[in-house]
């Protein structure tokens, strides 16, 4: 699918995260609630809204919506970037400020996605890839289509007045990313198809696909039609029956 930046489409990854929330004694133990572990954070990248885990440097306390540098030049604030995080592990905080954190990132690069409204093309004969943005159905990219034939957007105010009734472009996308980001689910229908974020691999219809792939190729499916194999077995005597003529 479409990535927005359509000038780098593909980075090889994220240079900054806005942090989504910070604990500074790190997760909580059932186990052992009063004990304090090392601080760490949940974030999202700015580039294709990847979900992050990172540790701040010491003696560096984070904000919720700070915007930090995790790249490979010298980081102020970060210390370690621990990996990729889980749509299912996010904090209750986190998924709270998640949309909002979205939005501030489709705002701070309005120029990025109001091109992805001027270029974007269909997905196949039947449906646009407008369709799949929530609020987008065929009579409003009808209209996207026609008024981006007579000029190109050139913001979103601009596309909200000359397509009537549309709803905010912003919050559609937003609503757009978190569905992508969503991984508790399996995705079906419009909603299978990635725009602005990467393929989860964890993703439970990745993992269902793992878990069948060589399913029904058993030992029941590998010998039918098969004739069996009495070689080596030694014949069973059938019982006699008595004549009692």
């Amino acid at each position: 699918m479409d990535n927005p930046n359509i000038d780098n489409p593909n980075p090889k990854k994220e240079e900054y995260v806005i942090i989504l929330d910070y604990l500074k004694f790190g997760y909580v133990n059932p186990e052992r609630p009063t004990a304090h572990g090392k601080p760490i954070a949940q974030a999202i990248g700015v580039d294709k809204f990847t979900l992050i885990e990172v540790t701040p440097k010491e003696g560096i306390d984070l904000d919720i919506h700070d915007k930090v540098y995790i790249g490979s030049g010298k980081r102020d604030k970060i210390n370690r970037v621990k990996g990729l995080l889980d749509f299912e592990n996010l904090t209750a905080t986190s998924r709270i400020e998640l949309e909002y954190a979205i939005k501030e990132i489709i705002l701070a690069h309005e120029d990025i996605y109001v091109k992805f409204f001027n270029e974007i093309d269909s997905l196949n004969i039947k449906m646009h890839k407008l369709e799949l943005i929530p609020g987008i159905g065929k009579k409003h990219t009808q209209m996207i289509l026609e008024e981006r034939k007579k000029e190109p957007f050139k913001s979103f105010d601009d596309l909200k007045e000359r397509v009537p009734l549309l709803g905010d472009p912003v919050d559609m996308l937003a609503k757009r990313v978190r569905l992508e980001l969503d991984t508790t689910t399996v995705k079906r229908g419009k909603n299978k198809y990635y725009m602005f974020t990467q393929v989860p691999s964890r993703h439970p219809s990745n993992r269902k696909k793992k878990y069948n792939k060589g399913r029904g190729r058993g030992r029941n499916n590998r010998n039918k039609g098969r004739k069996p194999n009495n070689r080596g077995k030694k014949p069973q005597n059938k019982p006699k029956t008595e004549n009692k003529e």
